[in-house]
């Protein structure tokens, strides 16, 4: 896998950018803080989302002062190349992600959980495995060799592919487990089944079948031969029913005739009745219409028309100039109403606006006598903040006065002490290299020693007076005593440092002191000045409190005059609302009378409509009492005709036939029922005993395939454990394998960069526990390694692992870029040069892409490409200029 292109746009300290990545080794360079791991980060979240973020939110990525951020990155993945990009946006107080797509050669993939799952697998490693092996952060160099060995473990084996294997070999456990579970239970089943199937085949189900269904075919029969009978005494019945219901039709017809001819009279009679009704209501209506008459005389006489007896017209003219009046009357009583509603409303708000402005003046009142015991607190507040300053000006005189008899001014001791320490440092190294000098002295000793007590050479059995190792003893002698009085004076030279140290830490403390004194007495004039500035724009605003309750009493007492003013308006609205209601009553009165005289002539003309209609009724009712008489005449001539035709002797003889029918068939009812419950009785016995045989059947079925079950949960029991085992034991041999390859690689990497030096081997055991051999067989754990040392041995150990990698999935899945942020922190200039070694190493093992994000001028030479990160200090972003290395320019030039 190589990166080509990363543009981002409002992504953290970046406002716009674009890179685009050779292959080869890239130096992203700068001084720190100018955002050169910002871009590796955004490499990492592309692939990742926000699963890169660690314990940060979606909100830090996105630019202060922005809602919005983008990232897109373009690479090439085993020949074929792919496009991720991420947009987010701030939606309230969080961001979201707004756009997350993948485009792969094939298809496009959407939403930022897809995205992520496609990228692991197209990878093989999740964001955790990719921090551990292509990805070293800042600040984790030492992220393995400080890890517990079960810890390194996981880690490494995640990265192999082998924590899947004991993920499989896990659930083949978890499958045997839930088959053994599953047989148990099957088994019982096929115990149980048998019991069941013996327990059936004891009762001679069939048997029991022929024996039930012979008596059900002789039940069948008697049945037969009952219904036969009761069929000819229902026909008998029938016929009967027939004559009875001839009979009684005959009857009812007779009966129906008399209540008809009775119907027929009492309606003649009721008709006659409102024939007499109507003509009486015909001298009510005439009675009323005088009376009508009268009333429209004397209402003409109250409403004084001018003519005696007007038309309608003349009528509907004065009601409309009547209500034409009311109609001004209403709207001048609106008006009125509103006068009044608005002058009580006035009123209200006038003394209401007035005791607000009395509660005003009060609270302003009480306002300033507080501000009055606020500004007695603030000068008491003032002298005890002038004493605190003439104690922190002593305090700060007795710091300074450390310095009159030091060797330093006040202000340099920071610099001075960081010049002891490094002095020390170079002292405790020299101290260190002639202490491992004088041990290889005394070791040469040692040998020359034994060999001069042997005589003889052990291999080559030669004397050994004049041999090498026994003529420089002396010098190697002189040579360890000349070391040792070196590393005496070297020791009190650094034990008088450790004393100017003391003393210059003491002058560091006193330095700080000072500052912080200084910073304290900063403070408190700054709170002396802003409170006495507070002590006068309180009296200020005292003094305007109290002119201000003075002006609120003003304004209540003008506003209760004015509310007192409004009242005699009111008075006066309500008097001549009086007037318009009077005047309306007299032309409401008027009005009704008017109306009335209207109705009356409406009412006259209804009073003959109903009389004429009375007439015509009386008419039609004369007309239907005739038709009705020739209808009674014709239903008494009916009824003597049908009296004629009883015959009582037929009727009896019908009847007669009909009990005896019925008898018989109510007892034959009873018998056929009493047969019809046995052959129930029979048929639900057979269904019965069929319904065992059935069961019987489907229990031997099942017995089958539980049986057939068995085996086969036997079988895959089997195969489970097998698959169980198998999964360990290729778990440990790979495990092996990766580890005797990790080793070597671990030990060429290393050797790369430790040549010549006193470390000999490296030894990885299956636990993955790490060990370091010095040349002369002593064993290091690497915690005790110096902190540069430890530095280049975990990054040989990641470059050992990241080679693992791509030896192992050569050609199907390539690596990533290995990239390192900031490896040089724990590193000195030798062991950066060292560092250059690696990397070179790296490129010359065939990595293709290499990013280095550091400050260290050294790791330029080693680069293909540079690109160096700068920060605006105006506008704090970072912005991007890409080049050659210095050597390239050099060589360009020539």
């Amino acid at each position: 896998m190589r990166v080509d292109r990363v543009r981002l746009l409002n992504f953290k300290c970046y406002g716009d950018a674009d890179l685009s990545l050779e292959r080869g080794v890239t130096v992203v360079h700068g001084v720190n803080g100018s955002g050169k791991s910002t871009l590796l980060e955004a490499v990492f979240f592309a692939l990742y989302g926000s699963k890169a973020l660690d314990d940060r939110t979606l909100d830090d990525v996105i630019t202060t002062g922005e809602d919005e951020s983008e990232v897109e990155l373009w690479f090439t993945h085993d020949g074929r190349e792919y496009h991720v990009e991420r947009r987010l946006k701030l939606r309230g107080d969080r961001a979201t992600t707004a756009k997350c797509v993948l485009e792969t050669p094939t298809e496009t993939i959407e939403g930022a959980r897809d995205v992520r799952r496609e990228v692991t697998e197209l990878l093989r490693m999740d964001a955790e495995a990719f921090v551990n092996c292509a990805y070293v952060r800042q600040g984790e160099v030492n992220k393995l060799i400080h890890a517990s060995p079960s810890d390194r473990q996981d880690m490494i084996d995640d990265l192999l592919q082998l924590g899947a294997l004991e993920d499989y070999r896990e659930r083949a456990s978890d499958a045997r487990l839930g088959v053994k579970t599953v047989l148990n239970g099957q088994r019982e089943v096929l115990e149980d089944l048998q019991e069941q199937i013996e327990e059936k085949e004891a009762q001679d189900l069939h048997d029991q079948l022929n024996e039930l269904e012979s008596r059900r075919a002789e039940i069948s029969d008697k049945i037969d031969h009952y219904e036969t009978q009761r069929e000819q005494a229902q026909k008998t019945l029938e016929t009967a029913e027939d004559v009875l219901d001839r009979h009684e039709e005959t009857r009812a017809e007779i009966e129906t005739l008399e209540d008809e001819i009775d119907d027929l009279r009492s309606k003649i009679e009721a008709t006659e009745r409102e024939r007499e009704d109507a003509s009486d209501e015909i001298s009510e209506r005439r009675t009323r219409r005088e009376e009508l008459a009268d009333e429209r005389t004397a209402l003409l006489a109250e409403v004084a028309l001018e003519t005696a007896d007007p038309d309608d017209t003349a009528i509907q003219t004065r009601i409309e100039e009547l209500e034409a009046r009311d109609e001004e009357l209403r709207d001048d009583l609106e008006d009125v109403r509103v006068t009044i509603t608005e002058g009580t409303n006035e009123i209200e708000r006038l003394r209401e606006e007035a005791d607000d402005r009395e509660a005003q003046a009060e609270t302003a009142r009480e306002e300033a006598d507080a501000l009055t015991d606020r500004i007695d607190a603030d000068e008491e507040a003032i002298v005890e903040r002038e004493a605190k300053l003439e104690v922190l000006e002593a305090e700060i005189a007795d710091a300074r006065a450390l310095f009159e008899d030091a060797s330093v001014d006040f202000g340099a001791a920071e610099s001075h002490l960081e010049s002891l320490e490094a002095d020390r440092e170079e002292i405790t190294a020299a101290i260190t290299d002639i202490t491992a000098d004088i041990r290889t002295a005394e070791n040469a000793i040692e040998e020359g020693e034994r060999l001069l007590e042997e005589g003889k050479c052990p291999e080559c059995g030669q004397p050994v007076e004049h041999s090498p190792h026994v003529d420089v003893l002396d010098e190697r002698r002189e040579e360890r005593d000349d070391l040792t009085a070196e590393r005496e004076e070297l020791e009190a030279e650094r034990d008088e440092l450790d004393a100017r140290i003391d003393r210059a830490e003491t002058l560091c403390e006193a330095e700080r002191k000072v500052d912080r004194l200084e910073d304290n007495r900063e403070n408190i004039e700054q709170l002396l000045a802003e409170k006495r500035e507070t002590i006068a724009d309180r009296r200020e605003q005292r003094e305007q409190l109290r002119a201000d309750a003075d002006e609120y009493e003003a304004e209540a007492d003008a506003k209760r005059s004015a509310a007192d003013e409004r009242e005699d308006d009111v008075a006066d609205a309500r008097a001549a609302l009086g007037e318009i209601n009077s005047e309306r009553g007299e032309l409401k009165a008027t009005l009704q009378s008017l109306e009335r005289i209207a109705e009356i002539a409406d009412e006259r003309a209804t009073l003959e409509r109903e009389i004429d209609t009375l007439r015509e009724r009386i008419a039609d009712w004369e007309e239907m009492n005739d038709e009705r008489r020739e209808t009674l005449s014709a239903k008494r001539e009916r009824k003597r005709d049908l009296e004629s035709e009883f015959d009582d002797e037929r009727v009896e003889t019908a009847r007669e036939d009909k009990r005896n029918a019925e008898q018989y068939i109510e007892q034959v009812e009873e018998k056929l029922d009493d047969l019809e419950s046995e052959r129930d009785e029979v048929q639900g016995a057979i269904g019965g005993v069929e319904e065992k045989l059935a069961d019987l059947k489907r229990l031997r079925q099942r017995f089958e395939r539980v049986d057939a079950q068995c085996a086969h949960l036997e079988s895959l029991y089997g195969e489970a454990e097998t698959l169980q085992t198998t999964y360990g034991e290729l778990r440990a041999e790979l495990r092996q394998r990766n580890v005797e390859t990790l080793e070597r690689l671990l030990n060429e990497t290393f050797d790369l960069v430790y040549q010549n030096d006193s470390y000999a081997a490296i030894d990885l055991d299956g636990e993955y526990r790490l060990t370091v051999y010095q040349k002369d067989g002593e064993a290091l754990e690497p915690e005790q390694l110096s902190g540069g040392e430890r530095a280049l041995f975990n990054l040989s150990l990641r470059c050992a692992i990241y080679r693992l990698l791509a030896e192992g999935v050569e050609g199907t899945a390539p690596m990533p870029p290995l990239i390192l942020d900031e490896p040089t922190v724990f590193l000195d200039s030798g062991h950066v040069t060292q560092l250059v070694s690696l990397v070179e190493s790296m490129r010359d093992l065939g990595v293709e892409q290499i990013v280095v994000v550091s400050h260290d001028e050294e790791l330029v030479g080693a680069a293909d490409s540079l690109v160096r990160v700068e920060k605006d200090a105006t506008s704090n972003r970072s912005r991007l200029e890409c080049g050659e290395p210095p050597e390239a320019e050099l060589l360009a030039s020539d």
